[in-house]
Order: structure tokens, then C-alpha cells, then sequence
């Protein structure tokens, strides 16, 4: 739906998602997409075009897609929404769609994929995920400098760092902290990364590394195959907590926990980090407490995430970036673990 046919009773642009949906939700039903255009005699053949030569890097990248509009419809034909809610949270199970990459590059269109999913008994969730990508661009349309500046002002005056050394560790997988290293590492394998990791890898990066979303949007940018100019900013600010209806500041995706709800028997962090797989069970999610857990040269933590959430919050004002009434977990710190 257009930024300028979704606006909330004063006719300005919802900030929040949930009032969003609702209204953008209401406008796309019944309206389904136009049909394939006739193409002219003169038009040109992709096939006629030079081929550019593909890079060394890009031979994995062709074992997991499919690009062009055939991959999209294939893979759109695929769609089964049944567990859908209830999975797509596993990184370790192959339940979400899988479409990004091919809305990203306008292979396909949202809506035909919101009209393809209707069909399915169970699309209420995977709606949901449309119109979130959908109000990524909306607030792009209005923030056109989204990528570079933080759209809650006020963490302008956050100190992250812009130089810390960590960062390469973070970027190569191999900051001892499992479930982050396993996502680090499907994300350069295959250009993409499970959503529920993005988040942890985000929080990772910015909360207990203090390290500037902006890095990490850049990462992204650099190596996801569905980077687009909208949802990789407006989900970095998210998960930074900077940004439009983002999760508070205060809001830390503890990576042990996650793992443990997400990745119980640990398959997802053996797929990707091999130097675990002899850990059975949840014990791939916690070397530290094991004898052998670094037996096969796996880099010990770069941040102890229970002992770095008892420092002192850099560079912050008690209160500054808090909202009032939340007790501090520790003098100067206020924290929520997910």
C-alpha cells in the first residue's frame, strides 16, 4: 500500500506498527494484483544481454537460491503456512518462507504473495510479516535518511563505539558466544540468516558490545541477499532500540536464552559451528561448563553476557534513555532479558 493512502485520523503516518497493520490490512483485502503484462515484439531478451562474470564468493551463495522470477514463483508455490506461527521462530527447522531475496529484487510483488498466502488456513502471522516489511518502507518514505540517522533523537548522544576491535570477531563468527557465531556464519554461507538470530545478533552487537547499529546495518547490507534499503535500517534501529515502535533500550536478547528456547537440542548451532558438534544437547550453547567444550580450538567469549549486565551502562545519564518506573537491575543499568 502507498505511504500516502495510509494515515491515522490527523492524516500523518503511523509510527506504530499495530494501528498500521490494521489500516493497511484493510485496504489491500479484496484488492488483488493486476495480471502479467503483454510484453511488445522489440523487447529485449535477458538472454541477449551480457553476462557478468560471477564472483568466486557467490558459488555458496548458489546452493541455497534460485534468483530470478522463476526461483520466486517456485518457491512462492512452495508456501505452507500450517506450522507457520509455531516454527518459524526455530532457526533450526526450514519454516519460513524463504521469499525475501525475491521481494527484495521485485521478482515478486508483496501483494501477490499476501493474495497466495490468503489461501492457506493459517496466514494471519505471515500477514503480519508483509505489512511489517511494508511499514519498513513507509517510515522509509518519510525518513528518507533512515540508513544514517537515528530516528529517536535523543541517542544521538549514545556513546557507541565506532572503532571497537570486537567487531571483526562479531563479523566472522567467532565471538564464543554459539547461537550468534552460528548465525555470523550461515549469513556468510548462504547471504541469509534465520530472522529469530538476526535479532539476537543484533542485540548482541549494539547492547552487550555497545558497538554502533550503523556497523552492523552495514554489515548486512554488505552480505544479505534480501538487504533492502528499507527493512535492514528500520530493523537495526529496532533492535537498537533508536528507532519507530523499537524494542526499549533496555530490552537485552539474552543469546544463552534465546538458544536454549529456540535451539533446545542445539541442531542449529552444530549445523554452523562444527567445532561444537561433539556437545550433545543443549550443552553446544554453553562450552564454558564443559571440559571438552573447547577441545577443538572453539574462541572463548569476547563478553561474558551475565557479568557484562552488571556494568554500568557506558556513557549514559542515570534515566536518560529509560522510561520511568523500570527498578535498575544494577546502579546506572536497567535491564529486561529475553
Amino acid at each position: 500500500v502507498e505511504p500516502w493512502e495510509v494515515t491515522n485520523g490527523q492524516g500523518q503516518p503511523y509510527k506504530v506498527f499495530t494501528p498500521f497493520s490494521k489500516a493497511a490490512s484493510s485496504q489491500v483485502a479484496g484488492d488483488e494484483p493486476e495480471g502479467v503484462p503483454e510484453m511488445g515484439a522489440s523487447a529485449s531478451s535477458a538472454s541477449a544481454w551480457p553476462q557478468p562474470t560471477e564472483p568466486a564468493w557467490a558459488a555458496s551463495l548458489a546452493e541455497h537460491w534460485t534468483p530470478g522470477e522463476a526461483g520466486a514463483r517456485e518457491r512462492l508455490a512452495q508456501l505452507d503456512l500450517a506450522n507457520y506461527a509455531e516454527e518459524r521462530d526455530i532457526p533450526a527447522l526450514n519454516a519460513t518462507s524463504l521469499l525475501s531475496p525475491h521481494l527484495r529484487f521485485g521478482e515478486v510483488s508483496p501483494r501477490e504473495v499476501w493474495f497466495a498466502a490468503a489461501e492457506e488456513p493459517e496466514c494471519a502471522k505471515f500477514h503480519s510479516e508483509l505489512l511489517w516489511r511494508d511499514f519498513a518502507w513507509h517510515r522509509l518514505y518519510y525518513l528518507p535518511n533512515l540508513a544514517t540517522e537515528n530516528v529517536r533523537e535523543k541517542f544521538d548522544r549514545f556513546d557507541w563505539s565506532w572503532d571497537d576491535p570486537r567487531l571483526k570477531d562479531w563479523q566472522a563468527g567467532a565471538t564464543g558466544i554459539p547461537l550468534v557465531d552460528a548465525g555470523m556464519r550461515e549469513l556468510w554461507a548462504t547471504g541469509y540468516m534465520h530472522n529469530r538470530v538476526r535479532m539476537v545478533v543484533g542485540s548482541f552487537l549494539t547492547k552487550n558490545l555497545g558497538i554502533h547499529w550503523r556497523l552492523g546495518e552495514e554489515w548486512f547490507w554488505d552480505t544479505l541477499v534480501d538487504a533492502d534499503a528499507a527493512s535492514n535500517p528500520f530493523n537495526w534501529q529496532w533492535v537498537a532500540g533508536c528507532g519507530d515502535d523499537a524494542a526499549p533500550f533496555f530490552r537485552i536478547f539474552n543469546p544463552e536464552t534465546q538458544a536454549k528456547r529456540f535451539d533446545p537440542d542445539g541442531a542449529y548451532v552444530r549445523r554452523w559451528v562444527p567445532e561444537l558438534a561433539h556437545l550433545e544437547g543443549a550443552a553446544a550453547h554453553e562450552p564454558w561448563k564443559h571440559d571438552d567444550g573447547y577441545a577443538h580450538d572453539y574462541p572463548e567469549r569476547i563478553v561474558d553476557h551475565a557479568q557484562e549486565r552488571l556494568e554500568p551502562r557506558r556513557g549514559q545519564a542515570a534515566g536518560e534513555l529509560e522510561p520511568a518506573g523500570v527498578e535498575p537491575a544494577h546502579p546506572g543499568r536497567r535491564v529486561q532479558h529475553d
